[in-house]
């Protein structure tokens, strides 16, 4: 059964805020199969159609057909049809390293997945010395009787693996030329997003065989060095390219200082030297604008929005959204939409989900996937009213 959700809504528009609500107490279960909120926003009327319920969703991927491939933490990889809500489970899904922050993370499609029926998942695993992200490649063959992995391949892992469940970041994107770029947490252990000797904190980019790509910027400094294209990140989990190809990512910053970056080749994005926010322990973190040497956020937060996931929108349902960055929000609970064109980039819309909010995809006709985090998670699609 899907949650119920109950809204007062207050239909106020301005700069920031599209939609202020007030909380209802809502019911642990409710008789309907569906259920719709519809609220205006910027101008424009929208409605949210809660559509299935997932437990800990992670990611999903639209599939040429409209179908969705949706991960679970646990370990489950989920193909969802939103026309009939039925859900197959998809077998030969590698042992994840479930707890913390770790399972079973991003998903991605191959450029040519309609053709190889190629498939990416990033999760965490266990071994020597702790917990690291792993990358695995495999086939999808969507007219077997029974769904499940083939030849599966491991293509990247997090160097070294350390102690702790945290910061894996394992967001996944394939951009324009058919590089495979990978967003790496630095893991909770701070110092490692700074040394090329390890892969942690930083953005990796790789050809879609894992191999790496010959143009990456240090190639004359170590194996896993070669992987890497800019260096000094925190736990980035969001990554998407906006109009102009350029790669944005949106990252958690400590207490304080959520940052929002655009990518450029071996470029330092300062951590854990530099940040707006301070480390959690009350020790102060030098912030940008004293150390000019490290690439500065075009946009940061305190208090923080928590970011997850980032898409750039490019569908006609909702044309005032039209390339704007849009953020889904954690602890913020909201959908973040920044005009990343403005000068400066600023925060143009927010609006309140009531829940936490995992990821966010845009689907085949222009409307918006949205999933929310945790146990009994529901899975929205945005749509205009």
């Amino acid at each position: 059964m899907l949650r119920k959700k109950a809204f007062c809504l207050l239909m106020t528009v301005s700069t920031f805020f599209g939609l202020m609500a007030c909380h209802a107490q809502r019911p642990a279960e409710s008789a309907a199969h569906e259920q719709q909120d519809s609220f205006a926003s910027l101008g424009t009327s929208m409605q949210l159609k809660r559509i299935a319920e997932f437990n800990e969703p992670w990611a999903l991927a639209v599939l040429p057909d409209g179908r969705l491939l949706i991960t679970e933490r646990s370990g489950q990889l989920i193909l969802f049809n939103p026309i009939d809500q039925t859900k197959t489970l998809i077998r030969n899904i590698p042992k994840v390293a479930y707890g913390g922050q770790g399972g079973l993370g991003d998903i991605v499609l191959h450029p040519d997945f309609a053709q190889n029926h190629q498939i990416y998942l990033s999760y965490a695993e266990a071994g020597q010395g702790g917990y690291g992200a792993v990358v695995i490649r495999a086939s999808l063959n969507l007219d077997q009787a029974q769904v499940q992995l083939d030849n599966l391949k491991t293509i990247w892992k997090q160097v070294p693996k350390v102690r702790g469940q945290g910061h894996y970041a394992h967001r996944m994107l394939f951009d324009g030329a058919g590089k495979l770029w990978i967003s790496s947490g630095e893991r909770q252990k701070f110092d490692p997003a700074q040394d090329l000797t390890s892969n942690l904190g930083k953005m990796i980019r790789l050809n879609d065989d894992g191999s790496v790509a010959l143009d990456n910027p240090f190639q004359a400094q170590g194996d896993i060095a070669k992987q890497i294209w800019s260096l000094g990140h925190r736990n980035p989990l969001g990554m998407a390219l906006d109009a102009k190809k350029q790669l944005w990512v949106v990252e958690m910053g400590p207490k304080g200082g959520d940052e929002l970056n655009l990518i450029q080749k071996a470029k330092n994005y300062g951590y854990p030297i530099a940040s707006n926010g301070d480390h959690y322990s009350g020790v102060n973190i030098s912030d940008h604008a004293t150390r000019p040497e490290f690439e500065a956020p075009k946009l940061d937060w305190t208090p923080v929005i928590s970011p997850s996931s980032l898409i750039f929108y490019t569908g006609q349902m909702f044309p005032k959204w039209q390339d704007k960055a849009i953020i889904g929000g954690l602890s913020s609970e909201a959908l973040i939409i920044v005009d990343t064109t403005a000068q400066p980039v600023k925060e143009i819309q927010r609006i309140d989900m009531k829940e936490r909010i995992r990821g966010v995809q845009q689907a085949k006709d222009g409307s918006i996937w949205v999933i929310e985090d945790g146990k009994h998670a529901d899975l929205i699609q945005l749509l205009s009213h």
